[in-house]
């Protein structure tokens, strides 16, 4: 660090700064900080998603709820490369203009929600001072031109922060205070006058807190108007329409106020602490503003929870008028056979065969939505590009490194080439769904597709199994670990492997092939499964459930117990070593093959358990399960590994690098 801060010429780089004292830890504490991520950009994602397809809530409150979801969003992304940087992958170095962007972004979606409060402050005093005019005064011209004048004036008033800062010099200091690149932090590290850059700063930090001042007059004439109000039961009536809208306040400028009191007053306290109150100001609303909303407006929790519980209902109801039609069909037939003279029996059997076999099936996108299906078509295009981006890495690293050609590297190879394999195999009929809205599918392609996700389903298993034995040599007899798991004795485990997937699953599709389909088409997902086929057949399926049931206890359900075996042996060796240091390296090397383990096996028992017990649930709720086991293991392995495997992390930053350099 003080090399970094006592260099005399001008600096290239500033380096952030995670958690003082904790660099150890910051690999765990990016669990966290990834969570609180992933839950602010849903839950405001699914706020703006509402407000866009119900055409109630097209109304000036939550136009500008709206608004404020979309600050939200551009302050979550506008510090989560860094924030990712500096606790997922170790690298603090950041170069000026990117900082200075950075700040921009920061800074400019702070005040924009500044001033989202004050105009939804205002909403609620005309709403309760005059609900006879609002609409007619709140019109949807007059709302978005609030908008977009109070976004201009954000990004305007932020405009000259990185001009400002890029004017300054910087040569003796470059280390940051933070995780991310904020003016006064930035400002703090040049060596050339900062007058301008302070005074500038302190008119900006003055608008925004006369927007708190303006905020407080309007819930004071707020509070007036409520006071005049003749009915107690009208007064909270009036008074929880604002309940949302105070929480949005106090969650946005608590934290602000502390952190400013504490870069006045808090000088002696600890790093840490001061860190700790900046990433929950910028953390914190992001992530709680569309919890608040979501618990609080009656409006959104019913829509939201409407369509959770409503679209199984419609699904059901559709699924129900095929079966009547295949019904109203049948009966037909039952007639024709009792008038028919024996002669015509060949005849009776050709009709037959030509009306009860279905030549096709149609998938299903989100259950009793098929109109919302485009909206899930960018999540899931995101989800297979990642999954295809991140085993890339992988398998290349693998590939270019000398020194990661070993056992577990090779072994993790085929893992990262099943997790594509299987993302392939779904992502056909995904995108026919969910992108051109196509949801039929022919019975010979569909068991096709039957064959390969259950084939890479059992390889997956296969391969988990054979990563166990690779921790447990590795621990139990390091020095003879390479003599052991030789080249061609990985290469066997992994046509052993891959021939026991495909004898175990080819009778699959002829088992599902002679049955006949009458009643219904409709599968219950947007790809085809086994038991999802199985159950449509209007025959006796006793067959392929007994042969299914076998599959699942002789692989997958054999394979947990191999793998739940080979951990004990694993753990009894590591008891046995003397140094508690280590114990824990030991460990520590299973700890990426564990959370691979959980992210197969946990979903999977899972979706057993709805399929057992779920009958009564929202058919969402099934199709949510099933994708996220055939969807989150391929895109959450890569990422596992990558942050977990020293060796390949740091691989992965130095080809990051060498590019930037080349560059």
């Amino acid at each position: 660090m003080h090399t970094l801060n006592s260099s005399t010429i001008e600096v290239a780089t500033f380096f952030l700064v995670g958690i003082p004292g904790l660099e150890h830890l910051h690999v765990w504490i990016s669990i966290p900080i990834c969570l609180v991520y992933l839950v602010a950009i849903l839950g405001n994602c699914i706020i703006l998603f509402v407000i866009r397809t119900e055409p109630s809530l097209h109304a000036p409150m939550y136009y500008f709820l709206s608004m404020l979801a979309t600050a939200d969003l551009g302050l979550s992304l506008s510090s989560l490369p860094t924030m990712l940087r500096t606790f997922v992958f170790n690298a603090t170095g950041i170069s000026p203009n990117v900082c200075f962007a950075q700040e921009f972004f920061i800074h400019g979606f702070m005040d924009l929600e500044s001033s989202v409060l004050l105009i939804m402050s205002f909403d609620r005093f005309l709403a309760i001072r005059n609900p006879l005019r609002y609409s007619s005064i709140l019109t949807n011209a007059r709302v978005a031109k609030l908008c977009l004048v109070f976004f201009t004036k954000s990004m305007l008033l932020m405009l000259p922060f990185p001009l400002a800062l890029k004017s300054l010099t910087y040569c003796k200091k470059s280390l940051l205070s933070h995780s991310y690149c904020l003016h006064q932090d930035v400002m703090n590290l040049a060596c050339s006058d900062n007058t301008l850059d302070f005074f500038y700063g302190f008119f900006v930090a003055l608008c925004m807190m006369s927007d708190s001042v303006l905020v407080a007059v309007s819930y004071v004439f707020i509070l007036k108007t409520v006071m005049g109000i003749g009915s107690h039961k009208e007064r909270l009536k009036a008074l929880n329409t604002c309940v949302s809208h105070i929480c949005a306040v106090l969650i946005f400028y608590v934290p602000i106020t502390a952190l400013a009191f504490m870069h006045r007053f808090g000088k002696h306290e600890s790093p840490s602490a001061t860190i700790l109150t900046a990433d929950i100001f910028l953390l914190v609303p992001p992530l709680m503003n569309p919890v608040v909303y979501c618990v609080k407006t009656q409006q959104i929790r019913e829509k939201i929870l409407g369509k959770l519980a409503c679209t199984g209902k419609r699904d059901f109801a559709d699924v129900i008028k095929v079966k009547d039609l295949g019904m109203v069909n049948l009966s037909w037939l039952t007639q024709w056979e009792n008038t028919a003279s024996p002669g015509d029996e060949n005849t009776m059997m050709d009709l037959n065969a030509s009306l009860v076999n279905h030549h096709s099936f149609i998938l299903t996108g989100i259950p009793g939505m098929p109109d919302k299906n485009p909206w899930m078509a960018f999540p899931l295009g995101f989800l297979y590009t990642l999954t295809l981006l991140g085993n890339g890495t992988i398998l290349a690293v693998i590939k270019v490194d000398q020194s990661l050609h070993e056992p577990m590297y090779y072994f993790l190879s085929i893992l990262a080439l099943t997790d594509v394999s299987l993302s392939m195999s779904t992502l056909p009929s995904m995108l026919r769904i969910f992108w051109f809205n196509a949801p039929e599918i022919s019975f010979d392609a569909c068991i096709t597709q039957m064959f390969f996700i259950h084939g890479f389903g059992v390889v997956e298993s296969g391969v988990l199994v054979s990563m166990a034995f690779d921790r447990f040599v590795a621990i139990r007899d390091p020095l003879h670990y390479a003599s052991i798991l030789t080249h061609g004795i990985i290469g066997k485990i992994g046509i052993a492997v891959l021939t026991r997937a495909v004898c175990v699953v080819f009778p699959v599709p002829f088992l599902i092939k002679r049955l006949p389909f009458c009643s219904s088409n409709v599968l219950s997902h947007s790809y085809c499964l086994h038991q999802d086929a199985m159950r449509l057949a209007c025959a006796s399926t006793r067959i392929n459930s007994l042969y299914g049931l076998i599959i699942v206890i002789f692989t997958l359900g054999l394979d947990a117990l191999i793998i739940l075996f080979s951990y004990m042996l694993i753990l009894k060796t590591v008891l046995g070593i003397a140094s508690k240091a280590e114990r824990l390296k030991a460990l520590n090397t299973c700890f990426s093959h564990i959370c691979a383990v959980l992210l197969f096996y946990v979903p999977l028992i899972g979706i057993t358990m709805i399929h057992r017990f779920g009958k009564h649930l929202s058919p969402v709720v099934h199709m949510l399960m099933a994708n996220i086991y055939l969807l989150l293991p391929p895109v959450l392995n890569p990422i596992v590994y990558s942050v977990k495997t020293k060796q390949i992390r740091r691989r992965i930053i130095y080809i990051f690098q060498r590019r930037k350099n080349r560059t």
